[in-house]
């Protein structure tokens, strides 16, 4: 590794443990998602305290994962915020993640699957509060929504989305009355 790429790494490494440290854990009075992705179920959570539970839910079609890259069909692991909502999705209503984070960023910069460019815009989008790019070997544009006019049978039975974790139209609607922008998701 030359001198300039590890100088990189290592700026990086250091921004990115600052980020984590600034951003702080969840108030206990603060409303958060959990979703366990192994039983297929999300949390409405207040501190550690289960508020409501949504079963049923559905995943990436290809699973889970911790390095997702662009369309993978597999679910993002990590912790994350609700950047942005479109209440005129085609998926009924679209809760977007501030997905890639600069934790995925670093990993994916260390791995040579983005440049140091592409980690330094993911950075400032994060800096700024905005949607990072999809752009990206990683993707983006990942979050939780309805079905839309999807076939609720697929839904029931086969995690069929590229990416995103979906809920019921009318489950989704009733979470979107507990959540928003700034909300805290974790998905495990």
């Amino acid at each position: 590794m030359s001198m300039k790429r590890f100088f990189g790494h290592t700026a990086w490494a250091g921004l990115l443990a600052v980020l984590l440290l600034c951003s702080g854990p969840v108030s206990a009075a603060e409303l958060w998602v959990d979703i366990d992705t192994a039983k297929h179920t999300l949390y409405l959570m207040e501190g550690d305290k289960v508020v409501q539970v949504f079963e049923k839910i559905a995943i990436g079609k290809n699973g889970i994962t911790s390095d997702k890259t662009v369309h993978d069909g597999k679910t993002p692991l990590g912790h994350y915020k609700i950047r942005w909502i479109n209440d005129e999705s085609r998926f009924h209503l679209f809760f977007g993640l501030d997905y890639p984070t600069p934790e995925h960023a670093a990993t994916a910069f260390m791995e040579d699957r983005i440049s140091a460019t592409e980690l330094e815009a993911i950075y400032r989008a994060h800096e700024r509060g905005e949607e990072p790019s999809g752009s990206t070997d990683l993707g983006g544009s990942i979050g939780i929504h309805g079905v839309g006019h999807g076939d609720l049978r697929i839904h029931q039975n086969f995690d069929w989305t590229d990416g995103c974790v979906a809920l019921t139209n009318e489950q989704i609607d009733e979470l979107a009355q507990r959540i928003g922008l700034g909300t805290a998701v974790i998905v495990r």
